[in-house]
C-alpha cells in the first residue's frame, strides 16, 4: 500500500474571507500565500501558511453559502488540532489567546496529552495540543 506523508492543508468555509484571514493571520502568524478562484467560478479562496508551508490552512468562500455559523453536530468537520512543541509552548498560547481576547478553554491537562480549545469568528473549533 503506499504511504501518506502528511496532511497537506485544510481548507475551511467560512462566511467572510476577508475577515477570517485577518484572525488566522493575527491570532495564528499565518501569512498569505495564495489566492484564487475555484474552478466552476462560484466562490474563492485564501490560502495561509507558516514561513517553512508545515501548517496551510485555506479559507474558503461559496456563492451558494448562506452565512450559517460552524456546528460539528452536522456531518463533517469536528475541528481542527494544532500540534505545539511542548506544553510550556500551550501555555504560551494560552497566554497569546487571553492577549488577543480570544475566548478559550483553560489548559486541559488528560492521559498523555494537554489541549486548549478556542473558536474562529465562524465558529470553527480550533484547538492546541501538546503530547506527553
Amino acid at each position: 500500500m503506499p504511504e501518506i506523508q502528511n496532511i497537506n492543508h485544510v481548507a475551511l468555509t467560512v462566511s467572510d474571507v476577508a475577515r477570517s484571514v485577518v484572525w488566522y493571520e493575527q491570532v495564528l502568524g499565518l501569512a498569505r500565500v495564495m489566492d484564487g478562484s475555484h474552478p466552476d467560478g462560484a466562490g474563492s479562496f485564501v490560502l495561509l501558511a507558516t514561513p517553512d508551508f508545515s501548517v496551510m490552512v485555506g479559507l474558503h468562500a461559496h456563492d451558494a453559502n448562506g452565512g450559517e455559523r460552524f456546528s460539528e453536530a452536522v456531518t463533517g468537520l469536528d475541528h481542527v488540532s494544532f500540534g505545539v512543541k511542548s506544553h510550556e509552548e500551550l501555555e504560551a498560547w494560552q497566554a497569546r489567546l487571553g492577549e488577543l481576547g480570544i475566548e478559550h478553554s483553560p489548559v486541559n491537562d488528560q492521559v498523555g496529552y494537554s489541549v486548549v480549545v478556542f473558536r474562529d469568528p465562524d465558529n470553527i473549533q480550533l484547538e492546541f495540543v501538546s503530547v506527553g
